[in-house]
């Protein structure tokens, strides 16, 4: 293996877009979490959700802050490892992704700021608003980026210039490309399912620790309820996406399975080494039949092995086979964990069970490997294509990059991305065990009633303004409100 600029530029990108993907992973489905409580607060009046919901509003700012910083350091790429494929598709990405900033973006940051700092200073229907504009936004933001990978997956609505420049015929066609909807569904219920997963393990350290119990019990139960439904539901989703990949990327499925034949009744292989060079798999342990019955829907279907495509056009068998065989082998394992959730919670068992909930605190992290090990099937298995079966890796790249440049440029990259996740990770870490405000000594409820709070959006910024509240009045008191334990202020400002 020789580390040239093309090899260690592809390093550097899946080292950024690793860490990065982790944040929307979490961030896209925390976001629904927390517009979903702020409206059952709303609705119900129950503080159990209010506290929750400043409790995950912390957790969630500081992961859309590591976000917003990975995601800016991580396009400067495009213009300096990958110059080729920028200029070339220039006229096909660089709309979308201004589109993403011009929908998403905008609208996050409107009205984050209202959903961090506004609870005590809107009305709570704009609160709520502010909420489901923030969620919406992530899942916009979400859209767009796909709609960028789908085109590189399955290009449509383009055509090739003179000059091998790429240029949009139907912006609806290169937008809802034949792999989009798909991707679309699979990912972003993978992100939800991700975030599920961490509200339920952190529930089930609270119930474990007898700590928090009503904030605990409302997490893992909604969190349950959730995950049983989507979690199949996710699956299904994959299956259709699997037939579309079958479809327009067979190259990818056959490298996934490890299958170099053609033929049908194929086998599924739980277990090879695929050995590429001569195209075989070593220590293959497989179950007749079953290939072809869930990539195809027919016992007698036929895949396209390997050996069809020239070796130059295949991918790296190895990454790709063993990265899907982990998504799959982790969903399977979610779902036997929120199936037994489900089991002992209707018997009345699921506080008592230590065991379970140990498990379901250990299995936090799950989604996330999930999702790297999905993003890694896609991604390693389109290759040698940055669009696919259009413009190879290897014309893709800066032509004046070195092997040095790249690996200086890398190694930066390394050192920041340890620092921005290693601090926020630390950040989060405490935000956990500091745990939700105690309702004993929670001092917002009273403050957050209608007659005490904001009437209009503006009100508060009118009463600050009155005579009433100015420092001569009431005897020189302050008007200035203690700093409660559900603000987003360092914990050094508490009162």
């Amino acid at each position: 293996m020789e580390f040239d600029a093309v090899l260690l530029s592809r390093f550097q990108f899946a080292w950024v877009i690793a860490f990065h993907i982790l944040l929307p992973a979490f961030t896209v489905g925390l976001s629904c979490f927390i517009a979903t409580l702020e409206l059952l607060w709303w609705l119900s009046k129950r503080d159990v959700y209010r506290r929750l919901s400043a409790f995950w509003l912390k957790i969630f700012a500081v992961s859309f802050g590591m976000g917003v910083v990975s995601g800016i350091v991580m396009p400067f790429q495009f213009g300096t490892n990958w110059s080729r494929f920028t200029d070339a598709t220039a006229s096909v990405i660089g709309p979308l992704m201004g589109y993403e900033v011009l929908t998403a973006f905008f609208l996050e940051a409107a009205f984050l700021g209202v959903l961090l700092f506004g609870r005590k200073l809107v009305p709570q229907w704009a609160h709520v608003l502010a909420a489901v504009f923030v969620a919406s936004g992530t899942v916009i933001s979400s859209f767009w980026i796909l709609a960028v990978n789908s085109w590189m997956q399955t290009p449509a609505g383009y055509k090739i210039l003179p000059d091998d420049r790429f240029e949009v015929t139907s912006f609806f066609d290169a937008i809802f490309t034949p792999s989009f909807p798909y991707r679309l569904g699979h990912t972003v219920s993978a992100f939800l399912v991700t975030a599920a997963f961490v509200i339920l393990g952190v529930g089930a350290l609270y119930l474990r620790q007898g700590r928090a119990l009503e904030e605990s019990r409302v997490m893992t139960k909604m969190a349950l309820i959730f995950l049983v439904i989507m979690v199949p539901v996710q699956m299904v989703i994959g299956d259709a996406h699997g037939l579309n990949t079958l479809e327009h990327q067979p190259a990818k499925v056959a490298a996934m399975e490890g299958l170099w034949n053609t033929g049908s009744r194929v086998p599924a292989a739980i277990f090879a080494i695929p050995d590429q060079a001569n195209e075989r798999n070593d220590f293959e342990i497989s179950i007749p039949v079953l290939g072809s019955i869930y990539l195809t829907h027919d016992p007698n279907g036929t895949v396209r092995g390997l050996k069809d495509f020239p070796r130059e056009d295949r991918p790296n068998v190895a990454v790709v086979f063993f990265a899907f065989r982990i998504m799959v082998g982790i969903a399977l394992l979610m779902f036997a964990l929120v199936l037994s959730g489900i089991v002992l919670f209707a018997r009345g068992k699921l506080e008592t069970s230590t065991r379970w909930l140990r498990c379901a605190t250990y299995g936090m992290p799950l989604g996330f490997i999930a999702v790297l090990a999905g993003w890694t099937t896609t991604e390693a298995g389109r290759q040698p294509w940055t669009v696919y079966g259009l413009m190879r890796t290897r014309d893709s790249v800066t032509p004046s990059l070195t092997a040095g440049d790249v690996g200086l440029s890398w190694l930066l990259y390394v050192l920041a991305y340890i620092v921005i996740f290693g601090s926020g990770f630390i950040l989060l870490r405490r935000l956990v065990r500091i745990g939700p405000a105690d309702e004993h000594v929670d001092t917002d409820h009273a403050l957050l009633q209608p007659e005490t709070r904001a009437a209009r959006p503006l009100s508060a910024a009118s009463a600050n303004a009155s005579p009433s509240s100015s420092p001569g009045a009431s005897g020189g008191a302050s008007a200035v409100k203690p700093v409660g334990p559900d603000d987003v202020v360092p914990p050094s400002r508490r009162s």
